[in-house]
């Protein structure tokens, strides 16, 4: 499963032809940086090989007054099974990936105890400024969203808080660790 075609795919699907500054500000608005692995400067390119894989096609060419000309992108049946496959498969994978910070954790033997506590520490730090980050995010985003939507925000901000908890017990390990009390 490809994140940028399947946006991509599903923005055509949903929406119909599109130029590709469209895509683009669509990601724009919904912050597809922030919750999916997509990056907007990105989608240029990916249309360009997704016509070449003929998963989409140029629909016409528009030009408005001085301004550069842009190409319009609709699916293509191929595409309209693609998108499908894609989702289906992103909606049925329950993979956990893993997160280095596990094999980096196996690596600190020759670490200094009171520097891999500060790292940790400002970990913790960090995730507690990106779930406040996040809270103000979905306060704001509130009005303007619904449905799945909602649950997307919620899903997110249960997977910082779970991270929070695991930083916090690690922090705590390393404490009782240092103290002599390993446990």
């Amino acid at each position: 499963m490809n994140s940028t075609r399947l946006f991509i795919l599903s923005a055509l699907a949903k929406g119909g032809p599109m130029y590709g500054h469209q895509i683009r500000l669509a990601a724009q608005v919904d912050r597809t940086d922030l919750w999916t692995d997509i990056k907007a400067g990105s989608l240029y390119g990916a249309l360009h090989r997704m016509e070449k894989d003929q998963v989409i096609e140029t629909v016409r060419t528009e030009q408005a007054g001085s301004r550069p000309a842009r190409t319009v992108y609709a699916l293509t049946d191929t595409g309209r099974r693609e998108f499908e496959a894609q989702r289906d498969e992103a909606l049925r994978d329950c993979r956990l990936t893993p997160d280095p910070i596990d094999l980096a954790l196996q690596s600190t033997f020759d670490m200094p105890a009171e520097l891999l506590h500060a790292m940790v520490a400002d970990r913790l730090r960090t995730i507690r400024a990106n779930i406040e980050s996040w809270k103000s995010l979905h306060a704001a985003a509130e009005p303007y969203i619904g449905g799945l939507e909602v649950l997307s925000f919620r899903h997110t901000e249960l997977r910082l808080e779970a991270e929070l908890t695991w930083h916090e017990e690690l922090l705590a390990s390393l404490d009782r660790t240092a103290s002599g009390s390993d446990a």
